[in-house]
């Protein structure tokens, strides 16, 4: 590292090729999260983690970044937005033969592509300060990534505890570079989420405690990506169309008028999962769902959960023929979990004559 860095010059240009390497904010933060910590040691003992073993991990190391990365002074949180559109209705929540799929998981994983430029600002920032320490990371570590984000002003956590930018609104990626560089810090952005409580009355299965405190267990998005067993028959109903995750807390936030499309080309929907028919996706033969989500975040929660998903949700579809034949084609399914929600799906559409 050079000796007579200037390191506020340094931040700004960061920033500037932060801006060419298609992220839309560079902000920097230090490593004290002790704001944060009882936060999330709270969150874990009242079980609201549920299924999710990981979050209960390595608390240390999520709370003490230098503890994940020895050395770490500075941590640089991105921001790169991914919305293909900035409608935000929940009108495609009442097509209810149709099936939706979270906004961030429609196009290619996002994981890779943002790793890859962190990479290159690495490499840029070692052109100038020499060789330093760093290491980056894209929600793939015990990382605090919402915290360390609303310290460097990218933004602040809202009641739903999402990240949001005065703006840009949420429907945003972060990542983070872990850096031993003394860069300068940025302000924390405040508050500006008000009287609002839209986020929290339109939940459908009502999973916020309070504000800022979300029952994961109770969280669509949770049920249909993180929970690998049942999904509960109490939220069944109330997920709707939601086959993978739920925007419902995004939607109707007001901050999100000042929503930003994406120039990302990866993050475009698709195989169509922005207008996709429920029976169509249902159908998809094991090799279909492993070609079509290839570089997708879908990928992750394997066939049996897309179909056990599907099935909920053609459950509370219009009844047509279509939908009771699929239903009925998969009733001797090879897997108990599949069979179990079509027999549901099937009890739903009997229920309706």
């Amino acid at each position: 590292m050079t000796a007579k860095l200037d390191f506020p010059q340094l931040a700004i240009q960061i920033k500037a090729w932060g801006t060419e390497l298609g992220f839309q904010q560079l902000a920097i933060a230090d490593i004290d999260l002790s704001k944060y910590a009882p936060l999330l040691g709270n969150w874990i003992d009242n079980d609201y983690h549920g299924a999710m073993q990981y979050m209960a991990e390595n608390h240390e190391k999520r709370c003490h970044p230098e503890q994940l990365h020895p050395g770490t002074l500075r941590i640089i949180s991105a921001r790169m937005d991914y919305s293909s559109t900035t409608e935000n209705s929940l009108n495609p929540m009442q097509q209810r033969n149709k099936a939706y799929v979270a906004r961030y998981a429609r196009g290619r994983d996002y994981h890779k592509l943002i790793r890859k430029r962190l990479q290159q600002l690495a490499d840029k920032i070692e052109g100038i300060a020499g060789p330093f320490g760093y290491r980056a990371f894209v929600d793939s570590a015990p990382v605090l990534e919402r915290a360390l984000a609303e310290k460097s002003g990218i933004g602040w956590i809202g009641k739903n505890t999402m990240l949001i930018n005065k703006q840009a609104g949420s429907w945003f990626f972060l990542g983070e570079l872990f850096t031993d560089l003394p860069l300068p810090v940025d302000k924390q952005e405040s508050d500006h989420c008000g009287t609002c409580t839209a986020c929290l009355e339109v939940c459908p299965t009502q999973a916020f405690v309070k504000p800022n405190l979300l029952d994961a267990t109770r969280c669509i998005s949770y049920l249909t990506i993180e929970l690998r067993d049942s999904i509960p028959e109490e939220f069944r109903q109330a997920m709707g169309n939601r086959i993978f995750g739920c925007d419902d807390c995004q939607l109707v936030c007001p901050w999100n008028k000042f929503t930003r499309t994406t120039g990302e080309a990866d993050f475009s929907p698709r195989h169509n999962l922005d207008d996709a028919d429920l029976v169509n996706l249902f159908q998809w033969t094991e090799q279909e769902f492993l070609a079509r989500t290839a570089g997708s975040a879908i990928r992750r929660i394997g066939y049996e959960c897309w179909l056990r998903n599907i099935a909920v949700a053609l459950g509370n579809a219009d009844s047509s023929i279509d939908i009771v034949a699929a239903l009925r084609a998969s009733a001797e399914h090879s897997s108990p979990l599949v069979r179990e929600h079509v027999a549901w799906a099937l009890l739903q559409h009997e229920n309706r004559i």
